[in-house]
């Protein structure tokens, strides 16, 4: 029985990076009692894997994890026994079971949602406030040339991001910016490509550490490139009652 597991990833263990959150969670299976189907052979192992491994210093809401169980019990009972188990920080949101046709997560991200704002004291730094920030940068979006040299494994190529950003809007407190970026193996592209973007047309040496970034959730596409029709990964799977 294939199962989707949504979990959110905050505070500190932002600083995690992706192979120890797998190890993490590895160790979760074992203690909340998950009936997990292990791979044949010398070295079995969990039988897992993550839609969209999240950078360093991120944070994220709609995170996801597929695995395969030999046996279950209800969604409710599951999510509060992987919860009790949790460290602060990581919190599992929804355990849906999928269809035994479904492919894995990781083949099906297309795009992703971010929240984006300046962290404290670094919008005077850029000589703007937050508010001025986040408009021009929607604005830069809509207008401007987003044409930037992305390093790649295999060099460096000319990759022009407009088409690729999907949705851009000031949040409702005006403080913060909402993206809807192209994600996967083809065309991934990262909010930081976005803000460095930014603030190179402003003159500005891009502040590494100056955004608070979080993922809000990750899409699959059922349309084409000329229509896109993004459902987030979770609507694949249904609760087990």
């Amino acid at each position: 029985m294939k199962i989707r597991i949504k979990f959110s990833k905050q505070g500190n263990m932002r600083f995690i990076g992706h192979l120890d959150v797998m190890r993490y969670f590895q160790k979760v299976m074992r203690r909340a009692d998950v009936n997990i189907r292990y791979s044949e052979g010398f070295s079995p192992h969990q039988i897992m894997s993550f839609a969209a491994p999240l950078g360093v210093g991120l944070t994220g809401s709609g995170e996801y994890l597929d695995i395969e169980v030999l046996s279950t019990d209800s969604s409710a009972e599951m999510l509060r026994r992987m919860n009790a188990t949790m460290a602060e920080g990581i919190h599992i949101v929804s355990y849906k079971k999928l269809p035994d046709d479904a492919v894995n997560a990781m083949s099906l991200v297309a795009a992703c949602d971010y929240t984006v704002r300046l962290r404290e004291g670094y919008a005077e730094k850029l000589g703007t406030t937050n508010a001025d920030f986040m408009n021009g940068l929607v604005s830069y979006i809509a207008n401007g040339n987003l044409e930037i040299v992305k390093k790649t494994k295999k060099g460096e190529r000319l990759v022009d991001l407009k088409p690729l950003i999907f949705d851009s809007a000031v949040t409702e407190d005006g403080e913060g910016i909402f993206l809807k970026l192209s994600s996967g193996s083809a065309n991934n592209i990262k909010p930081e490509l976005v803000l460095e973007a930014y603030c190179n047309s402003m003159g500005k040496e891009f502040p590494a550490f100056g955004f608070a970034i979080n993922r809000e959730e990750v899409y699959a596409d059922n349309g084409s490139e000329q229509a896109h029709d993004f459902v987030t990964l979770e609507s694949f799977g249904e609760d087990i009652e």
